[in-house]
């Protein structure tokens, strides 16, 4: 095993130096290039590679999320306390900037930054004027200049879709929220809604009167455009829907049972992102678990790839994501 004197033989430093960098002692004064010799020799040894973790300070977390938002979906929430916690872990100093702090409030001098949330174009300027080294969690808005990592969307749609009808499902519906665009100010269409749109339209069993979406992810949102679709369609209420996520289909649920339709003999449903309650409402929801802490975990190697390893390159990272079956689907 590789000791603290082979890493300052191999790196020509003395053995306090290469001791005081990989103990991240704060009143150490030694140059960059030092550091990231010590380091490169200590990777190349093994030596105790999990606890060489150099500190990365003067990184930004912005949260571009409304506290309503974050109330409404607890998907963004556990976004928020896993970043946070992945950074104390990589001994990363985090300052958060929230949405109302505005983006004037991001000063120039920051390293890097993790982004959550909504950006408009003249932000997302703002943010290029200060550096690339940025990472955006569960959206890519500007894949030429900056890394992302979302949970594959696109796949999740396509195989909800396919496990509906594997079984023997052809009246499908759509529930879902929209998506607030901040240049134009109004809400359009959402990812999880068109590529259902187009790959039911594949299969030859789209049926634009089964489509209902309405602003907002909330429970409340989920119970009015079930209710909505029961009134309009009646007894022709598709037998199966495709949930954009779980407190949507919490309200849907509710609307349901409330109107004796049962599930899944009448109506079998399928959400996104597995929170905790999704367990224990009734009937449990069968839902696409997204891996959080996977993601937040990818997000923050690649911020520290593009400051540690001068990475220019950019990258887009989507996660795939394993379907939960629980009682509300048959």
């Amino acid at each position: 095993m590789a000791t603290i004197k082979d890493i300052a033989e191999q790196a020509g430093f003395s053995v306090a130096t290469v001791s005081r960098v990989l103990n991240n002692d704060p009143s150490l004064s030694v140059p960059e290039e030092t550091k990231e010799k010590i380091y490169e020799v200590a990777e190349k040894l093994k030596y105790r590679k999990k606890t060489v973790r150099p500190f990365v300070k003067n990184i930004a977390f912005l949260y571009w999320v409304t506290d309503k938002e974050e109330l409404e979906d607890v998907y963004f929430r556990s976004i928020r306390l896993e970043t946070e916690k992945i950074a104390k872990k990589c001994n990363v100093e985090f300052i958060t900037y929230k949405v109302t702090d505005g983006i004037d409030s991001i000063p120039h001098d920051i390293e890097g930054f993790i982004a959550v949330g909504t950006f408009s174009e003249k932000e997302l300027e703002y943010l290029k004027n200060i550096t690339l080294n940025g990472v955006f969690i569960d959206s890519a808005p500007d894949p030429n200049c900056f890394d992302s990592v979302s949970p594959d969307l696109a796949q999740i749609t396509r195989k909800a879709v396919d496990c509906l009808i594997e079984k023997g499902h052809e009246k499908i519906g759509f529930i879902g929220g929209t998506y607030h665009n901040p240049d134009s100010s109004e809400e359009v269409m959402e990812s999880r809604e068109r590529v259902f749109r187009s790959y039911m339209k594949e299969k030859g069993l789209f049926q634009e009167q089964f489509v209902f979406c309405h602003q907002g992810f909330s429970v409340e949102n989920g119970y009015y455009l079930m209710t909505k679709a029961m009134k309009e369609l009646g007894e022709q209420l598709p037998t199966a829907f495709f949930i954009a996520a779980d407190p949507i289909a919490v309200g849907c649920l509710q609307a349901l049972n409330e109107h004796g339709l049962g599930i899944p003999n009448r109506v079998s449903v399928i959400s996104v992102n597995n929170i905790s309650v999704t367990k224990y409402v009734s009937p449990p929801l069968t839902t696409f678990h997204i891996d959080i802490k996977e993601m937040c975990k990818n997000a923050m190697l690649l911020l520290l790839e593009r400051i540690q390893e001068k990475r220019k390159i950019v990258k887009t990272l989507y996660l795939g994501s394993e379907l939960v079956i629980r009682k509300s689907t048959n």
